[in-house]
């Protein structure tokens, strides 16, 4: 059972859990700084000394949202994973980093159950981690980049195929 799972054939189906994952957990993100307004993350990256903070709170709540809907639908994902990165070197070392590593850091108990702190930059690391490998392996099956690359490949077979036999044909 386990030779038939972890067969050539399923290899290429891996990158798809990632991409859901990562796409909603970047769209969720972005639209809360959107319903919120950008504004009121700007006081937070104000406070966290990040430059322009007006600015990279409209473009990072941008970037999660269409970044997580390009990463969702699988176009352009590893062009997309790159300014997705480097907003979560950002957070990690603007905001994270400070609350250590865990992502879930308990600093009381209440009735109601445990009281949690700020997450550390453990999440950081993971969508880090989950982007390079997306950026190593590509978008998978069931993706627009795997959509425009069958289209590409046609389109060269095609103009190989033509190229060809107007060249013999000229030969003959």
């Amino acid at each position: 059972m386990l030779e038939f799972l972890n067969g050539d054939r399923w290899r290429g189906w891996v990158p798809i859990p990632i991409r859901m994952i990562l796409g909603v957990g970047f769209m969720v993100h972005g639209w809360a700084k959107w319903t919120r307004g950008p504004g009121v993350f700007a006081e937070l990256l104000k406070q966290a000394h990040v430059p322009f903070p007006l600015a990279n709170a409209w473009l990072v709540t941008l970037l999660e949202i269409f970044g997580g809907l390009a990463l969702l639908m699988g176009a352009f994902v590893a062009i997309v994973s790159i300014p997705l990165i480097l907003s979560m070197l950002g957070a990690m070392f603007t905001v994270n980093i400070k609350f250590g590593f865990s992502a879930v850091n308990t600093i009381g108990l209440t009735p109601e159950g445990p009281k949690l702190g700020p997450p550390g930059y453990e999440i950081n690391l993971l969508y880090i981690a989950c982007l390079v490998v997306l950026v190593l392996v590509g978008a998978g099956p069931l993706s627009i980049d795997a959509l425009r690359s069958r289209r590409r490949q046609r389109h060269l077979r095609v103009t190989v195929l033509t190229n060809h036999a107007g060249s013999r044909h000229a030969i003959s």
